[in-house]
């Protein structure tokens, strides 16, 4: 492993070999963003920071072989990511949701050429649970506002028997969002510190239920 990509993994525990499948993803990701705006291009320069170690994060805080959906999927972040960590434990899937044709279309590649554990459902994601039944986990990273988000989690972790926990990753500004969400849900919430940015969070959300009038 080079010494600049064991200081961008900031201490986390990865296998050589699950490395080589996050370089390759990185390289694919670089060739594709030529073409289709898959992040924002002022943060192409800190890849590795920036997106792949804050989505590598996730499985550290939630390993094993659960089946993931994750909402809004994008350039792979933390969705592929995760399918990554799953072929190295060779078990669990995730279900990438993500409307965007072109967006999907690499999602495709990047999981078929990296060996990563996942499926792209190019769909919205409201349409997501009647295609997408159950899940043990959902992820999403710069969709939309907690409540939202909640929203569009709720036909899983409301359904009857569901065990089904939430991880979100949120900027500075969380608590505001968090503090808007409480007047319609609640929640158990554990706000874990992100290891990429110091004011930063990843919130783990579970026992969803809806506030009654």
């Amino acid at each position: 492993m080079q010494a600049s990509l064991t200081q961008a993994l900031n201490g986390l525990r990865v296998s050589r070999e699950t490395v080589q499948k996050l370089e390759h993803f990185a390289s694919l990701f670089q060739k594709w963003a030529r073409s289709i705006n898959l992040v924002a291009p002022s943060t192409l320069e800190d890849l590795w920071r920036r997106h792949i170690l804050d989505s590598l994060q996730l499985y550290q805080l939630s390993p094993g072989t659960k089946t993931w959906v994750d909402l809004g999927s994008g350039g792979g972040f933390p969705g592929v990511i995760t399918a990554i960590c799953l072929s190295e434990a060779e078990g669990g899937w995730v279900h990438l949701v993500e409307s965007n044709n072109k967006k999907a279309a690499f999602l495709r590649v990047a999981l078929r050429e990296t060996g990563a554990r996942g499926s792209v459902h190019p769909i919205r994601i409201e349409a997501a649970p009647a295609e997408i039944p159950s899940c043990d986990a959902i992820s999403a990273r710069a969709l939309a506002d907690l409540s939202q988000l909640l929203d569009y989690c709720a036909p899983w972790m409301l359904a009857e028997g569901s065990g089904t926990v939430a991880f979100f990753h949120k900027g500075r500004d969380y608590q505001q969002e968090v503090d808007k969400a409480v007047s319609r849900f609640q929640f158990d919430l554990i706000k874990h510190a992100s290891v990429v940015e110091p004011d930063s969070v990843v919130l783990e959300i579970a026992n969803l239920s809806r506030r009654t009038k």
